[in-house]
């Protein structure tokens, strides 16, 4: 791959600036993606030029000529026969001069207007020097790209970015080598890789810069899903620990529970107890909307882990969240004889070491922590399964750090966020997935409202409604990263305003991320000891707040946050018997995008359906998280709109792994230059 700044006319300036937009090779340029196209085929005679419009007209220069008044101007007349236009340029004019001899044959493009006779302001323009010219700035489809302000104080204009790309194209188009199998290529009537690299650019017709397009991300999207397949492949040829049927202690634990599972339950845990009978590892990704019962299903995988002699590691990425279901175990165990630890940061250093002591001695059974279990220090006599709850919180290192506690323990990964499918099928293409798609029953659905901040004092008295009547309530502050000091600051202001002059007659408390941990657990423990009314809080409740009396969420700011992160905040209602709420105060001005968000988690609570939108709206990066890191970064491929083309990329791959478990070149050395950590990704667990 050959850096940019070695190419012809762009050297170091010019590269760095290419970099920002994610250029750092030449095949980085040819992949470079256009923003949009516009159509200059149609050429229009100068008599029937429309004002107001845009137009391409083919056309002589009769004249040019610079003037000098209050702004220095180039201007060329042109003539085409059916009558005349001038066209204007502010600024590069003696290089345009310079092009535009008199008797020069040109085609334009741009804007029409008229000032005391028709005029093109800034037009693109192209020099005809014979019949046969290959036009790349007008007559025709033209690429526009996406630009930059480093891009634009170079002078690395959309013409320049097009005169490059040309000019690598007719040098290296003839030497692009084919990189999908014939038979792929032909089953799924693709272009080649050649044609369609030189249909990305300078397409013929409208029909070839969508096929282009088509073509590129499927190679995206088959290298990828070979990642996925090769280690999938490798995971079933690996050899596992063997659970048996469950016995007296799970079945134990499901009977005194204070609910029946839900049939979705019972099926998710077959489809558990079929992965860790088989004698291979489980890699099993469980999906389930909030407060559709993921972290029974948890307990009961971990203590099935205990009754087959084994430990068990459960990873939460909060410590709020972590303790919860550490007292959730506890309290749901009863009398049960299993060892328990929970393990966060926060704890002192002797009893850390006497929990160290008993997870190498295997006294400790299961272990519940944050990202304490995989630092250095933590080692297991046995580990038998590794549970990681809120998975999109963790990279693809760390959970392969945890199941590197053991010798080929069973993974299973959770999520509370609803993952389209997919992002599911290129994140965790390799894992099984299960689906929690039904809410225990008695759930009723939170009503969302939005209102705008004025509307305060009406929110207020129905807050005060609510909380009189022996309900509790969240109140959620924003918390960026761009201003925390203020915004924590601010929250502190709101739960003092709140408590001493909103609401002085109800119990009103602040929690917030850089409270130590045993101060957080405790405020938490006197919330769900119904000891607060209202908590004010930053996102720090967005997972793992588990209150059912808890009946009112009010989220101020509403507009600062993701989709996914409103419905993961209005999760922690709705838990109990009682008619729950969700209020969002928002600030005008909304963007567009802001209403959207709003209008579209007051419409529904489907989680499936708010993260399809969350996709669309935010795109991959910013939906799966900055710490993701197993999202590969695809140039042309769309994960929100590219569906069905990634299930047969996804086929295809499957197909051939299956055929060639090894995967034989060229396509393992494609994979391993395409993906610059691949062999990481292939070693990943």
């Amino acid at each position: 791959m050959t850096p940019i700044q070695f190419l012809k006319g762009v050297g170091p300036k010019r590269a760095e600036a290419l970099r920002e937009v994610g250029v750092e090779t030449v095949e980085d340029l040819l992949l470079y993606l256009p923003r949009r196209y516009v159509d200059r085929s149609l050429l229009t005679p100068i008599n029937r030029l429309q004002v107001n419009s845009t137009a391409t007209i083919l056309a002589k220069v009769v004249g040019i000529r610079e003037e000098r008044g209050r702004r220095r101007r180039l201007v060329a007349i042109l003539g085409d026969g059916t009558g005349f236009i001038e066209c204007v340029w502010f600024q590069g004019y003696r290089y345009i001069r310079g092009l535009l001899q008199g008797g020069k044959r040109v085609m334009v493009s741009g804007p029409v207007r008229f000032f005391g006779g028709l005029q093109m302001p800034h037009p693109e323009f192209e020099v005809l020097e014979g019949e046969e010219e290959e036009l790349i700035h007008t007559g025709r489809i033209i690429p526009l790209y996406p630009s930059t302000a480093g891009l634009k104080a170079i002078g690395l204009s959309n013409r320049s970015l097009r005169g490059l790309i040309k000019g690598i194209l007719d040098s290296l188009l003839p030497q692009v080598e084919e990189t999908l199998p014939p038979e792929v290529i032909q089953r799924n009537s693709l272009l080649s890789r050649r044609e369609a690299i030189g249909n990305l650019h300078f397409p013929t017709s409208w029909e070839l810069t969508r096929k282009a397009r088509e073509r590129l991300a499927f190679e995206e999207f088959f290298f990828w899903e070979l990642v996925m397949a090769l280690r999938q492949g490798k995971r079933i040829r690996e050899k596992g620990l063997q659970f048996k049927k469950p016995g007296h202690l799970v079945r134990t634990f499901i009977e005194g529970l204070p609910f029946d599972l839900t049939s979705a339950q019972r099926k998710v845990l077959r489809e558990i107890y079929g992965d860790i009978s088989r004698g291979r590892p489980m890699h099993r990704l469980l999906q389930g909307d909030v407060g559709s019962g993921k972290t029974i299903v948890a307990l009961i995988a971990l203590l099935w882990a205990v009754e087959n002699g084994y430990q068990a590691a459960l990873m939460a990425p909060t410590e709020i969240l972590a303790e919860q279901h550490y007292h959730t175990l506890r309290n749901l165990m009863g009398q049960a004889d299993i060892k328990a630890s929970l393990l966060v940061s926060g704890i002192p250093r002797v009893r850390r070491e006497e929990i160290l002591e008993g997870i190498r001695e295997g006294v400790t059974q299961v272990v519940i922590g944050t990202h304490a279990l995989i630092e250095e220090g933590v080692s297991f006599k046995g580990l038998g399964l590794a549970v990681i709850d809120e998975q999109h919180k963790f990279g693809v290192v760390q959970r392969a750090s945890l199941k590197g506690k053991g010798s080929s323990p069973h993974l299973l990964v959770m999520t509370a966020t609803p993952i389209p499918r997919s992002l599911a099928l290129t994140v965790y293409g390799d894992l099984d997935i299960s689906v929690l798609d039904e809410l225990p029953p008695g759930r009723r659905r939170v009503k969302t409202i939005w209102r705008d901040k004025r509307a305060r004092g009406k929110v207020y008295s129905f807050l005060r409604e609510k909380v009189s009547e022996g309900r509790q309530a969240y109140v959620i502050c924003p918390l960026v990263e761009e201003s925390e000091k203020l915004d924590l600051k601010a929250a502190t202001q709101m739960a003092a305003h709140l408590g001493k002059e909103v609401f002085p007659e109800f119990k009103v408390e602040l929690l917030h991320g850089r409270m130590k941990s045993e101060i957080k657990e405790e405020i938490m423990g006197r919330f769900r000891r119904e000891e607060i009314d209202i908590l004010v809080s930053t996102t720090v409740v967005e997972v793992g707040a588990d209150v059912p009396n808890a009946a009112i969420i009010l989220v101020e700011h509403a507009e600062r946050f993701g989709l996914s992160q409103l419905h993961q905040m209005r999760g922690r209602v709705g838990r109990g018997e009682h008619q729950s709420y969700c209020i969002l105060l928002v600030s005008y001005p909304l963007s567009s995008e802001a209403r959207e968000r709003i209008e579209t988690i007051c419409r529904t609570n489907d989680g499936f359906r708010i993260a399809e939108a969350d996709l669309r709206l935010r795109g991959p990066g910013e939906f799966m998280g900055t710490r993701q890191h197993g999202l590969p970064q695809f140039k042309v491929a769309n994960l929100a709109s590219d569906g069905p083309l990634l299930r047969k990329a996804r086929q295809e791959a499957f197909e051939l792994v299956s055929r060639d478990q090894v995967l034989k070149e060229p396509y393992m050395g494609i994979l391993l230059r395409r993906f610059r950590e691949g062999g990481e990704l292939l070693g990943a667990g």
